[in-house]
């Protein structure tokens, strides 16, 4: 899969913005919808929740995949890279978004995405820790529907610019990968953002939260923002950042239809928790509607893909 950057932009970028602020088959099985705040039961599924998005709907997702503990995991254990490989790639095979946002990909576990989607999707974005080091917030994009213009990435830091910078009290690497495209179903240009913020900074994730609302709102387009904000969706300062004075939109909170019941998205492999805390989102610009979402929990064989569910939308932008 091409790994592209080209011709620059007009209007985004993030230097102000920062100042400013084979597969398995298809075989699965998916939570069924229930009441708001039942618990999440499973069903064997031949058929993607959203699929391929048709018309001038785009199908958005957020997947962090979890990096591959090689050499402390063995065979059997839920979190063996080697055995969710091949339901990373048949989960994607299955639902083929229109953009996907992936976190904790290392550059080796980029194979099984890239199988899953196909000949026809392409990826942007490097390592955290420049090049193919450390892992990757990379954004994949169907290639028969949207046309690269531009691509970069930066870091969460006071130097966006310094590969491997962390100025905000994380400790870990922070990064923001986005990507312009034309729509050549509708002739129109959109933003795509996916970022992971930190799991242990409460500063470096609203300053983060922060630069991302400004990017998006300078860009001036209709935009998508995946990521793992590792903060509550509804019941944190990131979250308020991003929606109550950003003014982005939460697709869950705004669906037309949800099509899974609302569940945590970080089970750790464990059963669907009603009570758990929507860490991964999908946020959208005013003006998009919303006609489905997910949180997906499909397995195969009792076994799942990622220790976080993936998270889904059908949107029509605005």
């Amino acid at each position: 899969m091409d790994r592209t950057r080209t011709g620059a932009p007009r209007g985004i970028t993030r230097r102000s913005a920062l100042t400013a602020a084979g597969a398995l088959g298809a075989l699965g099985a998916v939570a069924t919808a229930t009441a708001p705040g039942a618990a999440a039961t499973t069903r064997p599924r031949d058929e993607p929740l959203i699929g391929r998005a048709t018309g001038r709907d785009v199908h958005a997702m957020s997947f962090n995949i979890r990096y591959d503990r090689e050499g402390s995991t063995r065979p059997g254990d839920a979190d063996y890279w080697p055995e969710r490989a091949p339901l990373v790639t048949a989960f994607l095979a299955l639902e083929q978004p229109t953009l996907l946002g992936v976190q904790e990909a290392e550059f080796h576990q980029l194979a099984a995405v890239e199988e899953g989607l196909g000949r026809h999707y392409r990826t942007v974005g490097f390592g955290r820790d420049g090049g193919a080091g450390g892992e990757y917030s990379a954004i994949f994009y169907d290639a028969r529907r949207l046309t690269l213009l531009w691509w970069d990435q930066y870091w969460l830091s006071d130097t966006p610019e310094v590969i491997g910078s962390a100025t905000w009290g994380n400790s870990v690497t922070r990064i923001v990968t986005w990507a312009r495209f034309r729509d050549e179903r509708t002739g129109t240009e959109l933003l795509h953002v996916n970022t992971h913020f930190d799991h242990q900074s409460e500063n470096a994730r609203l300053r983060s939260a922060r630069v991302v609302a400004a990017q998006v709102a300078e860009a001036g387009l209709p935009a998508v923002v995946t990521g793992d904000f590792n903060a509550a969706a509804g019941a944190s300062a990131p979250y308020d950042a991003l929606v109550a004075e950003g003014g982005l939109l939460d697709t869950w909170r705004e669906a037309d239809d949800r099509l899974t019941p609302e569940v945590g998205t970080f089970p750790n492999y464990g059963e669907p928790d009603p009570d758990g805390t929507r860490i991964d989102w999908i946020l959208a610009t005013p003006g998009t509607r919303v006609r489905a979402a997910t949180i997906n929990t499909w397995t195969h064989d009792d076994r799942y893909p990622s220790d976080h569910t993936p998270v889904q939308a059908l949107l029509r932008l605005g």
